[in-house]
């Protein structure tokens, strides 16, 4: 009951029965399964296509439950047969919505779905920063910036929490490459790694309380992420750690002692590293104490104690899973996710339309994303066209589907139609989690290139489309006025090559078990688009910070994205925030609360203005807030984001809208004293619809020593 679980000192109930166990019984909480349940994993991956439940740490003579994780940014993943969970679009669309409240609902139907299935924990969400597009597993993370990924982040956690699934943000940290993840070393400073890499992750811990923390495959510093002494050290000292940190899973630990001793507390999924046989060599040479595993086994048995022990505030019955309400839930995450890059007058389609052409070789492809950690296995996934064809159920359009690969015949059927759908982008086989012996990785990541048969996925080694797609647009580009590219994909895509030509384009992503029913909606005018850029697309892809899918060394830096390309002063295509929509927005009436502060204040400062639809359509805008620092001591970005918010308004519609930002936010990060400090000077204050110059306005306050 509720007034039990409170009356629970479950540190103290942890080290009891720590002190109860047998040392056979504490190396058992070490890890998840036996090492034959390996076997187990691989049976019901290869030959069932289902993921398994894998009962982690349990012990019977003590009645301490097993705990059970379920991979989720897209949806609940673990399966045992049943009809499927649901799909949403993948977190990167996600994070173009710019909707914290809806990432909020996302997550809380994750959290029943993932009760439902039997599991109590999720590895969700993914918080790792874009820093290139090529990065594979891009589609699974929010954006490029840590502060709009913190604000999604933090929700999502809280909302997995409150079903008492405990939610495992990853990867921590620096995880941003994935052919070589597991070998590839990530040398940083330290501003750059508590100012860019790190700030998300102390949001989730400190404003989430976040019962676990997965760590990375990779180094950072030299020292693998399992085994990351100072990694280890910030999140439990420096932010107040509560929670346990587990392994990335099989190939996720390398030295056991080393472990131990840094603080990783469970292996997953199963017993490699934290073999018996290296630990009680590690006890016999001195490397580790009993004490130390003791300490281990502690940390994390009374956070899952504590979840386990929790009362619910509901039930969890299978038909929560993609029952009507989620789907509908799904769809919606979906249309609120679609960025209209481009709009010559063409969108939204009239609905006279006597044939609409829908060309491409996805046009028909059920593509929810990659088939990795994160896939879900829904009931049904709706295509673009199938989506297309029930929108037009009943009408006097006829819809016309053709894979584009005899160029001659799409060109003739969108010369011939009234309105043209072109759909374009990448799958799980041009992008996703890598999945491959750790052997293979490594010989092609000293190599410096691929050594073997490419995996299933990976990073991308060209941002362009593929050949046959790019083929497509340029055979149909003057067809049609009233075409346009829809572009499925987890990341950015280089456009330059055709983007000036096309009439319109609309990034759909991977949109989940809904996307075609969504990409209908949007495209015929049902809702109008009102996703935004989660990350800068510059003119040349040659701007983007240095990256390889094949390395063991790699450098990150302070700057990539919108910062990077600030900083060059590049071209940029489509900037960090922006994204079109049916109806038209003023900013008028911007104020601040005060133009000056004392920098020993705890304050915070309010951002306010006036927005207006001052269009036709009911529509959604999003007021982004940067701060500028051009008196900066240290070099530091020309501007970062601090503050965004999503506000739905009808037609001709105002209201006020308010920003607060602790001035703790704009605190820089100093090596020597380990400590931040916000500098006394003057700042700008821009306040926008996107990252670009030209929709930002300014304002400035002072910030003077005490």
């Amino acid at each position: 009951t509720g007034k039990a679980y409170e009356e629970v000192d479950f540190d103290a109930l942890a080290r009891s029965l720590t002190e109860q166990m047998t040392a056979a019984e504490k190396r058992r909480q070490l890890y998840g399964e036996p090492i034959w349940g390996m076997l187990k994993l691989g049976i019901n991956l290869v030959f069932l296509k289902r993921f398994p439940h894998m009962y982690c740490a349990a012990n019977k003579r003590l009645g301490i439950p097993p705990f059970v994780l379920s991979d989720g940014p897209r949806g609940a993943r673990v399966s045992d047969g049943h009809a499927g969970a649901t799909t949403f679009p993948v977190a990167m669309a996600r994070g173009a919505s710019w909707n914290v409240e809806l990432e909020a609902r996302v997550h809380d139907v994750i959290g029943k779905e993932v009760r439902a299935i039997g599991a109590n924990m999720a590895a969700t969400p993914c918080i790792n920063i874009l820093r290139h597009p090529g990065w594979g597993r891009a589609q699974e993370v929010y954006g490029e910036d840590p502060f709009h990924m913190a604000a999604l982040g933090v929700v999502a956690t809280k909302a997995i929490q409150q079903h008492n699934v405990m939610a495992s943000p990853k990867h921590y940290a620096l995880n941003s490459i994935e052919n070589s993840r597991f070998v590839v070393n990530v040398q940083i400073d330290q501003r750059s790694l508590h100012e860019v890499y790190l700030p998300h992750f102390k949001k989730v811990v400190q404003d989430a309380n976040a019962a676990s923390l997965m760590t990375a495959y990779n180094k950072v510093n030299g020292e693998y992420c399992s085994e990351n002494t100072e990694l280890m050290r910030i999140a439990r000292q420096d932010w107040g750690f509560q929670g346990f940190f587990h392994s990335d899973w099989v190939f996720g630990m390398n030295n056991a002692p080393k472990a131990i001793k840094a603080g990783l507390n469970v292996e997953m999924p199963v017993q490699q590293v934290y073999s018996d046989k290296a630990i009680k060599r590690a006890v016999d040479n001195g490397d580790i104490t009993e004490a130390d595993i003791e300490q281990r086994v502690r940390e994390s048995l009374r956070v899952r104690l504590d979840y386990a022990a929790r009362p619910d505030t509901m039930d969890y019955p299978r038909s929560l899973l993609a029952c009507k309400e989620h789907i509908e839930l799904a769809r919606e995450a979906a249309e609120e996710s679609m960025v209209l890059l481009r709009n010559d007058n063409v969108l939204p389609f009239k609905r006279d339309a006597k044939t609409v052409a829908v060309i491409g070789r996805l046009a028909e492809a059920e593509n929810t994303g990659d088939r990795g950690s994160s896939n879900c296995s829904s009931p049904y996934v709706i295509s673009p066209a199938e989506g297309i064809r029930r929108f037009h159920k009943g009408s006097n359009t006829e819809v016309v589907v053709s894979d584009g690969n005899d160029a001659q015949q799409a060109r003739a059927l969108a010369q011939s139609a009234d309105q043209v759908v072109i759909v374009v982008g990448l799958g799980a086989e041009d992008e996703g989690e890598y999945v491959v012996a750790s052997k293979t990785m490594e010989r092609s990541a000293k190599a410096g290139k691929l050594v073997g048969k490419k995996g299933l996925g990976g990073d991308r080694e060209t941002l362009t489309l593929p050949a046959a797609d790019e083929a497509l647009i340029a055979a149909l580009k003057d067809c049609n006025p009233n075409t346009v590219v829809t572009l499925v994909a987890g990341s950015a895509i280089d456009m330059s090559a055709w983007h000036r030509d096309m009439p319109a384009i609309l990034i759909s992503w991977y949109a989940g078990m809904e996307g075609g029913n969504a990409l209908a909606r949007i495209l015929w005018g049902e809702c109008s688009p009102s996703g935004k850029l989660p990350f800068a697309i510059p003119e040349s892809s040659e701007d983007y910070p240095y990256f390889t899918p094949y390395t063991t060394e790699i450098e990150y830096g302070p700057l990539h994205g919108y910062t990077l390309f600030d900083q060059k002063a590049c071209a940029v295509a489509y900037p960090f925030g922006f994204g079109l929509s049916y109806s038209d927005f003023s900013i008028s009436e911007l104020s601040i609360s005060k133009t000056e502060y004392v920098i020993d204040e705890d304050e915070t400062l309010t951002v306010t203005c006036l927005l207006t639809n001052i269009g036709d359509l009911r529509a959604a805008e999003v007021v982004q807030l940067y701060i500028g620092f051009p008196e900066s001591p240290l070099p530091r970005p020309k501007k970062l984001l601090k503050g965004f918010q999503k506000v739905v308004l009808e037609a001709g519609a105002s209201t006020t809208v308010s920003i607060e930002l602790p001035l703790a936010e704009l605190a820089r990060y100093d090596p020597d004293s380990q400590s931040w400090l916000i500098d006394p000077m003057n700042y700008d204050c821009l306040l926008g619809t996107s990252s670009a110059p030209s929709d930002l306005t300014a304002l400035s306050f002072q910030i003077r020593a005490a």
